[in-house]
């Protein structure tokens, strides 16, 4: 928004739509007609997708202040994918014709746009290098660096609202798995854990830990 010049903001403004979604509740699914780039006000929502035969793959977790869905507005074609709230969450919906007016009128937003595409690239190679590569502690730990992504989410500051069974949907680990690992990452000093969050204390550790 603060890139956007005053007549831009006052459109969004007018043009946004903030929908509360409960938790486990679809916000978006898989097949649906895109009418709207989704941005997480409050909350925490996984971008996934299920198989025919009921295999179901997480690719990431959109804390508050993360925006998705562009691409399937660029590529104009049905979601495939689903939006589920892991917990209960505030989403703004920007209506297609919105986006595309600031696609066509703001260079700011399109920069903002080759960003959020590029960083979604990098993110979407690393969990799958993790997937393939890494341990379950490693998993956690990289899952949690990349919802700390300064870039994609610059609001949200060293502490994340998670709870572990959050963090087992995202990494395909178990609760008590997730709690292990956490607990080896708090001992070597890498982020302190709390009922219901994490607070990140050396994210570029998190990064790059491999164990």
């Amino acid at each position: 928004m603060r890139q956007l010049d005053a007549p831009q903001q006052e459109r969004v403004r007018r043009d946004l739509i903030e929908r509360t979604v409960p938790a486990g509740a679809f916000v978006c699914r898989k097949g649906e007609p895109i009418e709207h780039w989704f941005g997480v006000v409050d909350g925490l929502v996984k971008i996934s997708s299920v198989s025919a035969d009921g295999k179901s793959v997480t690719f990431i977790g959109v804390p508050p202040g993360g925006w998705f869905g562009e691409g399937s507005l660029l590529k104009d074609e049905p979601r495939r994918y689903d939006a589920i709230a892991l917990r209960d969450s505030r989403i703004a919906l920007m209506p297609r014709a919105t986006f595309q007016w600031l696609l066509d009128s703001s260079i700011p937003f399109n920069r903002y746009l080759l960003m959020q595409l590029n960083e979604r690239l990098g993110q979407l190679i690393a969990t799958l290098e993790s997937d393939r590569l890494l341990g379950p502690d490693a998993r956690v730990a990289r899952c949690l660096a990349q919802m700390f992504n300064p870039l994609l989410y610059p609001e949200l500051g060293p502490r994340l609202e998670i709870s572990q069974g959050e963090l087992g949907f995202l990494t395909g680990l178990s609760r008590q798995r997730v709690n292990q690992a956490l607990q080896l990452l708090s001992r070597r000093g890498l982020l302190t854990v709390e009922y219901g969050s994490v607070t990140v204390l050396s994210l570029d550790e998190l990064r790059t830990f491999e164990e």
